[in-house]
């Protein structure tokens, strides 16, 4: 069995939905120390003018975990977002396809970061059409905290032979570690699609929804690389 494990983000690219695609199970690794300035509460689309982020405000302390970290409701996010989705993508293809699930993303009450990521997570990949089974690393109980030891604790825990590592893994990652304790790592191998876009050149590294407005029940197919 294959697990693969990542921080739970907001609106993740098309990479990230291909790691949970490729692996028997995936972790959102929710109580490790959120990232500022990264992935965890903001992402891209495409516009008229090129990308832009679309961002979620946090009240992010120094050394707090994903899971503590308060969403800033002060700023109205939700209203913005949706005017800039609206925008940008209602004359996409395939627009009506994910417009039940911002309606729900939007109108809801979030309160802690990790929260939204994960119902983010779990929807799109439901949307996708991905049948990898989700957990929740907080849910699963306490792990080292040194990152090799904890990902070879959770790849135990769940019964997993084989680590599925993200490409940049080879830069940092101690491979003794995982051989001593009888873990394979293997490493992504992703390789971004081109696809219809609005807008002109294509744009790569965007949030997936903007694979999914664009090409709808063909999205996890061209996820895949399959032509």
């Amino acid at each position: 069995m294959i697990v693969a494990v990542h921080q739970p983000q907001y609106l993740p690219w098309i990479g990230y939905f291909h790691k949970i695609d490729t692996a028997d199970v995936f972790v959102l690794l929710d109580n490790v120390q959120f990232k500022k300035n990264e992935w965890q509460n903001r992402n891209k689309i495409k516009t008229a003018q090129g990308w832009q982020w679309l961002t979620v405000p946090v009240l992010y302390k120094y050394s707090q975990l994903i899971t503590e970290v308060p969403i800033n409701n002060r700023v109205n996010w939700q209203h913005k977002q949706r005017q800039a989705i609206l925008s940008n993508y209602k004359k996409a293809p395939y627009y009506d396809l994910l417009e039940p699930f911002f309606e729900e993303i939007f109108s809801s009450s979030w309160q802690i970061i990790s929260q939204l990521n994960i119902e983010v997570v779990t929807r799109l990949t439901e949307i996708l059409g991905i049948d990898t089974p989700i957990y929740v690393a907080s849910e699963l109980g306490e792990f080292p905290g040194h990152p090799d030891e904890r990902l070879i604790a959770i790849a135990e825990r769940l019964g997993a032979e084989t680590y599925l590592a993200g490409a940049g893994g080879r830069e940092y990652m101690d491979l003794r570690k995982y051989d001593k304790a009888g873990i394979k790592v293997v490493f992504q191998d992703f390789r971004h699609p081109v696809y219809d876009q609005l807008f002109g050149e294509f744009e790569p590294f965007m949030s997936v929804i903007d694979l999914i407005f664009n090409c709808g029940d063909e999205s996890l197919r061209i996820l895949r690389g399959d032509t």
